[in-house]
């Protein structure tokens, strides 16, 4: 299921604003204020208060282990290792949705009852949970969700479909907010860049050229 190109689009452009604004808030910045016990740069322009708040959310986790192992699962399958960059969990996905579900709780709810429906679902189907599927029969059972249209008017698998739409968000918002991710698309950020001056076939065409001393101190490098 290669639906990295599609990903980036969707990272780039339809992810929901508050999905992505949420992602930027707990994004890893690495400074000198890490040593009041936050990893990163997570008390930079945060007060005290703030700063205190965000290290007890990073210090605790919503999700239990077999949760934790179903998303992970679930998240590889949304964006999987290739030649170009790592997995979703590589870039430590999972733990961000589990972060962002303490930090807006409104996550919660849709993402734990998601998971508990992917597991009634391949119980029915297969006669175990998701994590104990095949590889084969964990991606029959996404495929099954992770396209609406062809869902569409199936009763049974709208909550699913909800779900993945969900999931796929947040998988989305988490990893090309990641190192790994950003690296993924290529993003260099604000760099310095180099200018060797007006292309000589314009100067010609005007008849003009630089002279010795411009060359030499502002257009060469």
């Amino acid at each position: 299921m290669d639906r990295r190109q599609s990903l980036k689009a969707l990272a780039l452009g339809s992810v929901s604003s508050a999905v992505l604004l949420d992602a930027c808030k707990l994004m890893d910045k690495k400074t000198e204020e890490a040593k009041a016990g936050l990893p990163g740069e997570l008390t930079i322009y945060r007060t005290p208060e703030e700063a205190e708040r965000d290290k007890k959310i990073l210090a605790s986790h919503y999700y239990n282990d077999h949760e934790m192992a179903t998303m992970t699962v679930l998240c590889d399958i949304i964006i999987p290792k290739d030649e170009v960059s790592g997995s979703a969990s590589e870039a430590g996905v999972p733990a961000f949705i589990d972060t962002i579900s303490i930090d807006i709780p409104s996550h919660q709810v849709p993402v734990r009852g998601g998971l508990r429906w992917l597991d009634v679902q391949c119980m029915r189907r297969y006669g175990k949970p998701f994590i104990e599927c095949t590889q084969q029969q964990q991606i029959e059972m996404v495929d099954l969700i992770a396209y609406p249209e062809r869902a569409k008017g199936n009763a049974e698998l709208a909550p699913g479909v909800s779900f993945f739409n969900h999931m796929r968000d947040l998988t989305a918002s988490g990893f090309y907010s990641s190192k790994i991710g950003i690296a993924d698309i290529g993003y260099m950020g604000n760099t310095p860049n180099q200018w060797n001056g007006v292309p000589a076939d314009v100067l010609k065409q005007y008849g003009i050229s630089y002279t010795e001393k411009e060359l030499k101190e502002c257009v060469s490098y």
